[in-house]
């Protein structure tokens, strides 16, 4: 698995359904590292029975360690028309604002700031994370929060109008 995804160039001329950006937010090389120690626990609690179960039973707990980690990574996509973010979409006629945050801010924004209304997709091993407003009156949710590597990329397809 790729640690991060490029971003995809807006064009000069997006329509309502073309790609401005596009990312995954695939775990990073210490999480699958992580993932091979917790699975190696299986060979040591199963090697006084045999040493082929114990590495059996690590192999079968990293693979699913890793179905999970996969089917867990969140893609963040920007067309003309909507955002999604997760399972998530949202029409881009109710997004206001943007703002991206790293850091001890990215850290603020993900836990003493946080409104509990808002919408979050935001995983540990990605530290900036951008905050946009819902716009949208019959919604709730003040704004969405999620992480992101490429928080400018982000914010400039956002930014971009048809």
């Amino acid at each position: 698995m790729p640690e991060s995804s490029a971003a995809v160039p807006a064009s000069n001329t997006p329509s309502d359904t073309a790609v401005l950006y596009s990312e995954k937010l695939w775990p990073n090389v210490w999480v699958w590292l992580v993932a091979a120690g917790l699975s190696g626990a299986g060979i040591l609690v199963f090697a006084p029975i045999s040493t082929a179960a114990g590495i059996t039973a690590a192999v079968v707990l990293f693979t699913i360690i890793a179905v999970l980690l996969v089917l867990s990574t969140p893609p963040i996509v920007v067309t003309g028309s909507t955002l999604r973010v997760g399972r998530a979409t949202i029409e881009r006629r109710f997004l206001g604002s943007a703002v991206a945050f790293r850091g001890k801010e990215a850290t603020a924004e993900r836990g003493p700031r946080l409104n509990g209304l808002a919408f979050m997709c935001f995983r540990g091993w990605v530290d900036p994370v951008v905050r946009i407003e819902i716009t949208d009156p019959s919604d709730r949710t003040p704004y969405w929060l999620t992480s992101t590597r490429h928080p400018e990329q982000l914010l400039a397809a956002l930014k971009s109008r048809n």
